[in-house]
């Protein structure tokens, strides 16, 4: 990459007037459009812009592998209205680019890495990094949306169903393994039409337990 192609980019900013005043009010609630990391192009340029709040830091950067981890690469600027955001583009970042927030403390020069807390894609524990992502999706639900005012009625009944995935149904060919959500969905729908259910919640859906909590039930295993 050139130099220019490796460099923040000073004067990219996604962030309005608007957005900040609202910000300061705490009354933003499409934050998740201007924080953290979205694909863009500026002047012909593609890249990242990447933007964090961190109001007690002294500096900012980001790391990722596209430069080495390196905390003096990618300093991102801090904004002159007080709001604590720092933000910046880097040219080159794409989807799929791993990357993490290097914060350098006021408070005793304390330095941590730390994952986007407006993140749309992570890896997979135990790793940890935050992944630059794309959320623009082509949904085909356009006859339901037109219907769903009408379906949705306050008059009209309706029939809950309760579902956690992971233990719904496992594959009958191998009992042992837990069905993808990908090949869970064309079954769950045929089954909750069937019944005539109405609406599904899902219990909580995260398919993997803390670390930590893994290693202690393991050390007390081991110990008992």
């Amino acid at each position: 990459m050139s130099k220019r192609e490796t460099a923040v980019l000073d004067g990219v900013s996604l962030l309005t007037d608007h957005d900040v005043y609202l910000f300061k009010e705490g009354r933003h609630f499409r934050l998740y459009e201007k924080l953290g990391a979205h694909l863009m192009e500026h002047e012909g340029t593609k890249g990242t812009f990447f933007s964090v709040w961190a109001p007690n830091a002294a500096h900012v950067s980001v790391v990722g592998d596209f430069n080495g981890w390196n905390p003096q690469a990618h300093e991102l600027t801090v904004r002159p209205d007080n709001s604590g955001i720092r933000e910046g583009f880097i040219p080159g970042v794409r989807q799929g680019s791993l990357y993490k927030y290097h914060i350098v403390s006021r408070h005793n020069n304390y330095r941590v890495d730390k994952g986007d807390p407006f993140g749309f894609y992570w890896e997979l524990p135990p790793k940890t990094a935050s992944v630059v992502w794309d959320l623009e999706y082509d949904w085909n639900d356009r006859q339901w949306m037109q219907t769903r005012k009408r379906r949705n009625n306050l008059n009209s009944p309706i029939s809950v169903y309760e579902v956690h995935l992971g233990s719904w149904m496992r594959d009958p060919a191998e009992p042992q393994r837990v069905l993808s959500c990908r090949e869970i969905a064309p079954m769950l729908a045929e089954h909750v039409k069937q019944m005539g259910f109405t609406h599904v919640e899902f219990l909580p859906i995260t398919r993997r337990r803390f670390p930590a909590a893994r290693s202690r039930r393991a050390g007390q295993a081991g110990a008992r």
